[in-house]
């Protein structure tokens, strides 16, 4: 094992297939671990660059593999599926991510760091409690207009509906159904507001987070976005490749030169 140069992991929840190259790209191992055994397996092993796809968990494991003395590096799924070979299963996925790591033009992303991780995942719980409040206000709008009541769109339905109850007759269930709703709205409201006074607390203790809100435009939320999925900007040649790689409206709002 002392000639291993290259590892692929293939990164499962409870089982981790591996598959080990020489600097030649001759195969030398193919084992199949467990978390604990794989840690246990790469401690041992020679400093070596060590690739995964970049999906769930797999920071995490940069991370943790950095730690032994490896170089850890994350690929896009997307890259390693043109190097899957037929009859497709775990050992020949690990042994495409390394076939992939061998392209000299191949693009890795940059393993984020836990508060990066923290900070992300508290953007997706605000989008899901927004989506969630559109969704809420959608609904009271079309059980309105089935009974004939047009409401302007928006959120007019949250701000108006006790005047709406008191000047139309509707059936008890759908008037408690409508409160129901109205109540629901209010309390996704104050949950978006504490994660976003969240974000602001943790912003304020980010370095890069803070440089990125002297932008013009870029507010808190801009800014912790651009922060947990950028990092430092390094992986990028130029402002022009970044949007290229995350097309996300909010991200991309921000014209960021690197």
């Amino acid at each position: 094992m002392q000639n291993v140069t290259l590892i692929g992991i293939d990164l499962g929840k409870h089982s981790f297939h591996i598959h080990c190259q020489d600097k030649s790209g001759k195969m030398l191992l193919r084992k199949k671990f467990t978390r604990t055994k794989l840690m246990q397996f790469l401690a041992t092993c020679p400093s070596s660059v060590v690739v995964m796809e970049a999906c769930a968990g797999a920071h995490f494991m940069a991370r943790r593999i950095a730690d032994l003395g490896h170089e850890a590096k994350l690929i896009s799924p997307q890259f390693v599926r043109p190097f899957v070979k037929s009859n497709k299963n775990d050992f020949v996925d690990a042994e495409a991510i390394c076939e992939a790591a061998s392209r000299p033009t191949m693009r890795f992303v940059q393993p984020r760091t836990e508060a990066q991780q923290a900070m992300r995942a508290l953007h997706r719980v605000r989008e899901s409690l927004v989506r969630d409040k559109v969704k809420t206000t959608n609904q009271m709008h079309a059980f309105l207009l089935e009974f004939g009541i047009s409401m302007p769109i928006g959120a007019a339905v949250i701000k108006r509906l006790s005047t709406v109850l008191a000047e139309n007759e509707l059936p008890p269930y759908l008037a408690q159904l409508l409160m129901r709703l109205h109540a629901h709205y209010l309390y996704l409201v104050e949950q978006i507001i504490e994660l976003e006074r969240a974000l602001e607390q943790e912003l304020s203790r980010d370095e890069t987070g803070q440089r990125l809100q002297t932008i013009p435009g870029v507010g808190p939320i801009t800014a912790s976005v651009l922060s947990s999925q950028l990092g430092d900007g390094k992986q990028y040649g130029c402002s022009r490749a970044q949007p290229a790689w995350y097309p996300d409206s909010t991200v991309r709002a921000a014209k960021i030169r690197f």
